[in-house]
Order: C-alpha cells, then structure tokens, then sequence
C-alpha cells in the first residue's frame, strides 16, 4: 500500500485505514466479532494500520482493544482515538480508560472529538506527548458549519492531524481547510468518503464509467477512495466498515495511480450528475 509522510515527523502512513463509528460497536459474542477479526487482518495484509476510533463509538475501542490483543498484531497497527468529554480531569479520566479499552500503554494519536473543551485538553495532550503517553496529537470534526471554528483552531495552534470529512459529493473543505492544513504542515485523515454512505448507495447501481480502469479502479468504493487520496493535503482515508468483502474493496484503492487535476474534474461532473 502507497504511504504518505506525517508532516510534523517525516513518518510515513499507510493511505488507507479503518474507522470502527457504528461497525465495531457489537457485543462479546464471536459471531459478532469474527468478522471484524477478519477485516482488520485484511487491512494488515494489505499494508494499512490506521484504525480510528473514540469513547463515543460504543464498545468499539473495547472490541478493537481485544481483537488486536488476540491477534498479537498491535505492533501493526496505528491506533488513533479521541477524547470526548468537558473538563480537564475528566478528559483525563476518559484517555485513561481509552487505553485501557484498548490495551495499549501508548496511543499513536489522540484526538480532541469534534473541538468539545479543546482548550481545556490541548495542555494534557502536550504533556502526554512530551512524556511519551501519545505520539501525536489532533482536533477533528465533521460538520461544515463547524469549519470556521476548526479554521480558526488551526491557525492558532500546533497541531499534528486535523481529521475532517470529504467527499466527492461533501467538496468544502476544499476551499479553506485542506490548503492551511498543507500550509500548517498538518497531516489530513479523511472520514466519510462515501458521503456518509449515501453517496455510495446511490451510485451502486450505475455502471461504472470507463475512465474508472484508468486509474485503476474496479469499484464505486474505489472511485471514491481515489478521488479522496487524489488530494495532496490528504494522508490517510478512513472508510468505516464490520465487513470483510468490503474491507477487500477499500484497500486495493491504497495501490496503482490516483486522478490527476483533470480527471479530478471529470469525476466531479461525472458522479455528481
């Protein structure tokens, strides 16, 4: 799978990822989780590591936390997760369950969850960061009419990653966010790429357009992934999904080309029809 470099380290990231908001949120019976088993060592077979999740998605840290202990594959994953609550101590007390949940005694991102006390967690992320309890650290959100705030955010702090949602159908974070994060030398994780699922439901039964083979492309999920990681400031893409057929889908758009400016513009005339 093709990486892209986080630009506050230089590490690289493997393009594709998982996100685990509804998906992962199941009980502890093995018919529930044997297929999410199943998807994360598709998205380790192909080379991906980033798995997103947040103490708002139910049992999902919990479930991603036993399943990677099981596996023994830890060491191949990129846990992100995030920290959801008002106030410093209880912020504390979230992030501590977090990595428990998750049975990890180092989380590689953490993120402040659609900006809630942001200025009450940054001082505790920094510190964590600083004494190695985080590796990197982040804001998200995922509504345009919160872009103005997350704008601002941006311009006055050091951030990490911004994770925030694009896609083909969802462009405006084109306009402002994606040019200052590049600006900012802040890495980008995309969340609902398929529009939320609406977008790929409504296109599933179109036939899919010839310039699609062009790049490489074999699937509506394809299309849409690549139109995502077409973009330069994008570093990662996070399509959430419990199913191992579509976790075989979404990766293979982590390999071959990715539109260019022009055909950028025919996917957009194209698809949004």
């Amino acid at each position: 799978m093709q990486q892209r470099k986080i630009p506050s380290s230089g590490e690289m990231l493997p393009v594709v990822g998982c996100g685990t908001w509804r998906t992962f949120d199941v009980g502890a019976l093995p018919s529930d989780r044997a297929p999410l088993a199943e998807v994360l060592r598709i998205l380790f077979d192909a080379g991906g590591s980033v798995i997103d999740s947040s103490p708002m998605y139910g049992a999902a840290e919990g479930v991603v936390g036993d399943l990677l202990a099981a596996s023994g594959n830890r060491d191949k994953a990129f846990i992100a997760t995030k920290v959801w609550t008002s106030g410093s101590d209880s912020g504390i007390a979230q992030m501590q369950q977090s990595m428990r949940l998750l049975h990890a005694d180092r989380i590689d991102l953490m993120q402040i969850h659609n900006l809630v006390d942001w200025r009450s967690h940054l001082p505790t992320l920094r510190a964590w960061k600083a004494q190695g309890k985080i590796r990197y650290l982040g804001i998200t959100h995922y509504t345009q009419s919160a872009h103005a705030e997350l704008e601002a955010v941006l311009r006055s702090e050091q951030w990490d990653f911004v994770q925030i949602d694009y896609s083909l159908d969802d462009r405006a974070v084109e306009k402002r966010l994606l040019p200052l994060a590049q600006e900012r030398g802040v890495a980008v994780i995309v969340n609902q790429p398929f529009g939320g699922g609406g977008l790929l439901r409504r296109l599933s039964g179109r036939k899919l357009p010839d310039w699609a083979g062009e790049i490489g492309c074999t699937s509506w999920a394809q299309v849409l992934l690549k139109f995502v990681l077409a973009h330069p400031a994008v570093t990662c893409v996070i399509p959430g999904t419990g199913k191992p057929e579509h976790m075989k889908d979404n990766v293979q758009a982590g390999f071959g080309s990715y539109p260019d400016a022009a055909m950028v513009k025919r996917m957009v005339a194209d698809v949004t029809l």
